[in-house]
């Protein structure tokens, strides 16, 4: 029985041999099928990644958007400190340009300032104020004869008119005496609140933002202010900064606006504030060309002052040539 079994068994096996076989040759087409199977699966899993690589890409153009996001107040108040900072760094001598000795010969020579440089008015103001160093000179003396000290400063007759008509006024209404009120200082010939605010900040340590057109210019540029009125101009940054700064926040801009960052072709490769300047890019980036570009000292010419102040002087800082010794 045993053995019965084992040829059943033995039986089975050449038998199941030769069904294994067959059934071999049954199963390979069927492992043909599914290679094939498998094959057309990794293809759709192909096509997967390719729609997750699609993914990343829309990603990649979000960081694009970023700079068009508006900036917060906090943030605008922060870069803006930031760059008054480092200028303050790079001008630690930043000072009136006008060369004066007293508040009477600040206010006419801010006046004559107007539409010129403060370098002309420097070169000019020697012969005015050695002729009529006192306001009861200036309001007494010959029209033509000041016209003719005035003519390189241009507008030489409306000039004329506006530092004699202050000279009249604070004679008449202030003793002779240039007030230290901004309402009192408006109200004289030629002075609006550019000029006042020069004076009450330089004459008398009362803080005062000062937009001449270098400020305008900067302020716009570096999107602290989109105002063009220099009146909404002063309030939008006189709002960004602690009252105590904001005279030298003025010579620190304006500074900054005559040597380096200018009107037509800013040096912007020679920027200190460069990476805190959302317009960079409008002027010259490269750092040898821009260097070329640089104003005044930080360019080996001489500074607008006849008589700087001493620090900057120490600082390197080179007097500007009398009248005619240039030419």
């Amino acid at each position: 029985m045993v053995v019965r079994r084992d040829s059943a068994v033995g039986e089975q096996g050449p038998t199941g041999a030769n069904k294994t076989a067959k059934a071999t040759k049954v199963s390979d087409p069927s492992a043909a099928e599914n290679p094939a199977q498998k094959t057309t699966a990794p293809a759709k899993r192909t096509t997967a990644p390719a729609k997750r690589t699609t993914a990343p890409a829309k990603r990649t153009t979000a960081p694009a958007r970023r700079p068009a996001k508006p900036e917060s107040r906090t943030a605008l108040v922060r870069r803006a400190r930031r760059i008054n900072r480092e200028l303050a760094e790079v001008y630690p001598y930043a000072h009136p340009e006008l060369d004066f000795e007293n508040s009477f010969q600040l206010v006419v020579a801010t006046v004559l300032s107007a539409q010129t440089t403060d370098l002309r008015v420097n070169q000019t103001t020697p012969a005015l104020f050695a002729k009529y160093p006192t306001p009861e000179d200036l309001a007494a003396a010959d029209p033509q004869e000041v016209e003719e000290i005035l003519r390189p400063c241009g507008f030489f007759r409306a000039k004329t008119k506006s530092v004699m008509g202050l000279s009249k006024a604070l004679v008449e209404n202030h003793g002779g005496e240039v007030p230290g009120r901004l309402e009192d200082l408006v109200k004289l010939p030629g002075v609006g609140r550019k000029t006042a605010f020069v004076v009450l900040g330089n004459a008398f340590g009362r803080p005062g933002i000062t937009v001449d057109t270098h400020f305008q210019r900067l302020v716009r540029r570096w999107k602290w202010t989109e105002a063009t009125d220099p009146d909404k101009i002063e309030a939008a940054i006189g709002a960004l900064f602690p009252k105590s700064e904001w005279t030298m926040l003025s010579h620190h801009v304006i500074f900054h606006g005559r040597r380096i960052c200018h009107a037509r072709k800013p040096a912007c490769g020679a920027c200190p504030i460069a990476p805190l300047c959302p317009a960079f890019g409008e002027g010259e980036t490269d750092p040898e060309k821009a260097r070329k570009l640089l104003k005044y000292e930080k360019g080996g010419f001489p500074g607008q002052r006849l008589k700087p102040p001493q620090s900057y002087l120490d600082a390197g800082g080179i007097p500007a040539p009398p009248l005619g010794a240039a030419g």
